[in-house]
């Protein structure tokens, strides 16, 4: 697909402010998203590698649920829950808002597929955080949330970054959901797909080729400024 698409195609592709605007919609509902949710799924990661409780079993295989169910059911379920003649929709409506076609559906979506993954990742990172280390802290008068910032979340830190990386770029590439819940405003994967089905391959790849450009830089940058996050917090623990 890359060694098929010439310079001249990818310039004009780039040149399209519909194509831009796409690019950018994908890229900052996807990071918002992931940055919203995180703020409950990673405590709630440490829960479930710390505590045990009836059907916690349950509540596992509906976090995994996401991972397996088609695309399109994801997206029916989201749709369900923020429609307008849903509890969340008519609350919504009753301030002048709507999740349907709005950057909040297609957050909503992106979400709803992609939180197991930091979920999971940050669940094994607190997992393998020694038990003893946030007793001890407790032992001497710390608070669970101190005990929290300073032991487990900077010992858990790579596993968390790599878990909210992986979130971002499976929201980001989601397609199946967010095109029932919002096609429009248009995301870079829904774009795609509507210029395959009306032009044609030749006139989708060129789009394709350079989001997956955009993604490449975007996620080395990332992974740079993470890792040296990550180095200067493990320096700060020893």
């Amino acid at each position: 697909m890359v060694l098929s698409t010439t310079p001249a195609q990818l310039f004009e592709a780039a040149g399209e402010l519909e194509v831009r605007q796409s690019i950018w919609l994908t890229l900052w509902v996807s990071m918002v998203a992931t940055f919203i949710f995180a703020l409950a799924a990673v405590p709630f990661s440490w829960l479930l590698a710390r505590r045990n409780f009836r059907f916690k079993n349950l509540v596992t295989g509906i976090i995994d649920l996401p991972i397996v169910i088609p695309h399109s059911a994801a997206g029916i379920a989201v749709l369900g829950f923020i429609s307008r003649d849903s509890v969340a929709g008519k609350m919504a409506s009753s301030l002048g808002f709507d999740f349907v076609g709005n950057p909040a559906g297609i957050a909503l979506a992106m979400a709803f597929v992609s939180i197991p993954f930091l979920i999971n990742a940050a669940r094994d990172g607190f997992a393998a955080v020694p038990v003893r280390l946030e007793k001890a802290a407790l032992n001497l008068g710390a608070s669970h949330f101190r005990v929290f910032m300073s032991i487990s979340l900077p010992l858990a830190w790579r596993s968390v970054v790599s878990g909210f990386v992986m979130m971002f770029a499976r929201g980001m590439s989601e397609f199946g959901a967010v095109i029932i819940v919002a096609y429009h405003p248009m995301i870079a994967p829904v774009m795609i797909y509507e210029r395959f089905s009306a032009f044609g391959l030749a006139y989708a790849r060129p789009v394709a080729v350079l989001f997956l450009a955009v993604c490449l830089v975007f996620f080395v940058l990332l992974r740079l400024i993470t890792n040296k996050i990550g180095s200067h917090g493990n320096a700060q623990t020893r």
